[in-house]
């Protein structure tokens, strides 16, 4: 068995798309959606997925607001930022770009966000709104997921799943988004005992542990649909050179026995910004009593 390989560059391609025409049609109201991003600090890596969010903000025909704040930062000065934002009706998202330096608060920070403007969905409000079922802001990265798995299979209803990690940001509300479309739900973490044997009886399997290539062939039923959330830097195998980017699966052997699985790169990780997007959208038609745009939301 060869496993199908489930692309989600261009899936993300096609969801930007979707985000660019809905906002066209706002324009005609008169309404552009706007998405703010405050980044505290110099982080190469936060820098360059700022860098992209704003181009892909614009390319969508939305309106980008990033922040950048020096690295020591008061909290009352970031706090102060987040309620002008709240406050301004140009603003239909805010996103605060995680980590922040370790003299600030995330969860006060994040907290302080209006959460109809929460487009990360990590405000507490929304966490308690996607676990009761109710409408709410929903992490990118699992909504990106969610849209992968509903494009492969239809229906979800039925399927067992194992989410393979319980992080706030991709575990949890993994697991919840799943019990909403009726999956059997299981979540796996360090201290499953015989994880092996757990994985191995998923029709879906979402690794988003954090362990470079954990997830091996021998862990997966044949024909498991296998989406990797999962991004680690390998040690470089000769001095200068950049080490491999590879998932929490061992793509190789996960493949000869995946009835479908994503890439790393060029699977989840696309997904992540594009469903940032779609959030911003649903976040303004939601502020102006609109209908939210069909097959974008959770």
């Amino acid at each position: 068995m060869s496993a199908t390989i489930i692309d989600g560059k261009a899936f993300a391609a096609e969801v930007r798309a979707k985000v660019a025409t809905h906002v066209a049609k706002l324009a005609e109201q008169g309404i552009k959606p706007g998405l703010a991003v405050v980044i505290v600090g110099d982080d190469p890596a936060s820098q360059v997925y700022v860098r992209s969010k704003g181009k892909q903000t614009v390319e969508a025909g939305m309106e980008s607001f990033e922040h950048k704040l020096p690295a020591d930062t008061a909290e009352a000065d970031l706090l102060a930022l987040v309620d002008r934002l709240n406050k301004d009706p140009a603003v239909n998202g805010i996103l605060v770009q995680l980590p922040l330096p370790e003299h600030l608060n995330e969860d006060l920070v994040i907290n302080a966000i209006d959460p109809a403007k929460d487009v990360d969905g990590f405000h507490i409000s929304n966490v308690g709104l996607l676990a009761t079922g109710q409408k709410a802001m929903v992490p990118c990265t699992p909504l990106g997921c969610l849209m992968l798995l509903r494009d492969h299979f239809g229906s979800l209803s039925g399927k067992t799943a194992v989410v393979v990690g319980r992080s706030n940001i991709v575990g949890k509300p993994m697991a919840q988004l799943l019990l909403r479309d009726s999956c059997t739900v299981t979540i796996a973490h360090s201290r499953t005992k015989d994880i092996e044997d757990v994985v191995r009886g998923a029709d879906i399997v979402i690794a988003a542990v954090g362990r470079a290539e954990m997830v091996t062939g021998e862990w997966l039923k044949p024909g498991a649909v296998v989406i990797d959330v999962g991004i680690n830097r390998l040690p470089p195998v000769e001095e200068g050179a950049k080490g491999r980017l590879v998932g929490d699966v061992d793509f190789a052997s996960a493949s000869a026995v995946a009835g479908a699985i994503t890439p790393v790169p060029g699977g989840v990780g696309p997904m992540t910004i594009a469903c940032l997007l779609a959030n911003t959208l649903t976040a303004t038609c939601r502020a102006n009593g609109l209908d939210e745009p069909e097959g974008l939301t959770a």
